[in-house]
């Protein structure tokens, strides 16, 4: 019970953006029914469905949502009240004649600009809604561009003012977990070139980092809109999504090599100094998952250096013995791979210093 109790406790806590969004999704549908009914628009129902869909988990990609669907609607009411207006359409078959030209170029239009999604529907709301309603199709298109309109603001505003979630906030989540995953995934890598890892074992390594990158970079451009429109005053994230990426190609050069161990020879000589870059460098980046959720610096980076010197320092010794003028040609690649891998790794753990740094700077200010 015990257990139990302290695991019901930490759920709102791991959910506490989802249960936000949930709340700013509430009060945005319940305010836009009861604006919408206030006002008398005629169909409520448009505008509570326009505040559900802008009102998103951060505040930069509601600023999208509401862009993108104002201006589609915009776009879809005035062009399918036009032909609406213009096209006579009294008889079953013109009705599906005004439909296709309606909404066949607008469809176009979404299908190479998906953000446009909501024309094509728009349109075909304006032309068949004045047959249910008993209106003219350019009163339907006035009210429904209105009714968005009204949805549109409320869901906004209820993205700002109701428990409001920063996408800035969620970047330093999410980097923050690649970090913990990269630092698993260095450990299990160089321990792979002991004894090799297969194809499936490299792939469950390194997916969650490349779903997880994917996942920044839409967090990021949120956050960018959110800096372009004044409502963040963090630091830029093209830095730090540059770094991690970079990060990860390391990881990949080194899960390359990881495909087949070393040869027994080197793995005496070279595992133990391994092993310690390993540790380093696991803990440095756990150090500076941890100093982005707490809005501090990066810890310091001389444990990996000081291992990375000594492994350079063997590999000279393992070089001037001979030991790697007896391996294959792939085999050789692998090696030096791991080596220039690690160097690059070197830098870049550097520039996350740097911009973990950056991070923390930008809170002061």
């Amino acid at each position: 019970m015990t257990v139990f109790w302290r695991w019901l406790r930490t759920r709102p806590a791991l959910r506490r953006v989802h249960l936000a969004l949930a709340a700013r999704i509430t009060v945005a549908a319940i305010v836009a029914l009861v604006a919408a009914q206030l006002l008398g628009l005629p169909l409520p129902l448009w505008a509570v469905l326009t505040a559900v869909i802008v009102t998103q988990m951060s505040v930069g990609r509601s600023l999208k949502a509401t862009g993108d669907y104002f201006v589609g609607t915009l776009g879809g009411a005035i062009y399918g009240g036009a032909v609406a207006v213009l096209i006579p359409h009294e008889s079953e078959l013109s009705l599906l004649v005004v439909m296709v030209i309606a909404v066949a170029p607008l469809a176009l239009l979404a299908a190479g600009r998906p953000n446009m999604n909501v024309v094509p529907i728009t349109a075909i709301i304006i032309l068949l809604l004045p047959g249910l309603t008993h209106t003219n199709p350019l009163d339907s298109a006035i009210n429904r561009v209105l009714e968005v309109a009204l949805g549109a603001i409320i869901g906004l505003l209820v993205s700002f003012l109701v428990l409001p979630s920063s996408a800035h906030r969620q970047m330093r989540q999410a980097a923050a977990r690649i970090l913990d995953l990269m630092a698993r995934a260095l450990a299990a890598l160089i321990d792979g070139l002991g004894h090799g890892l297969d194809a499936d074992e490299l792939h469950d390594l390194q997916d969650g980092i490349g779903q997880g990158l994917n996942d920044l970079n839409t967090i990021g451009g949120e956050a960018e809109r959110e800096r372009r429109a004044r409502l963040s005053s963090e630091a830029d994230t093209g830095p730090l999504r540059r770094t991690l990426l970079r990060l990860r190609h390391d990881l990949v050069i080194v899960g390359r090599a990881a495909s087949t161990p070393l040869p027994a020879a080197m793995q005496a000589r070279l595992m133990p100094r391994l092993d310690a870059i390993a540790r380093a460098a696991s803990g440095y980046l756990r150090g500076c998952s941890t100093a982005l959720l707490a809005h501090g610096d990066a810890p310091a980076i001389d444990a990996f250096e000081q291992a990375l010197a000594a492994y350079e320092i063997e590999v000279e010794a393992v070089r001037a013995d001979g030991l790697t003028r007896t391996l294959p040609a792939d085999g050789a690649e692998r090696f030096f791979a791991v080596g220039f891998a690690l160097e690059q790794m070197h830098q870049n753990l550097r520039d996350l210093s740097r911009v973990v740094g950056e991070w923390a700077k930008a809170d002061e200010e």
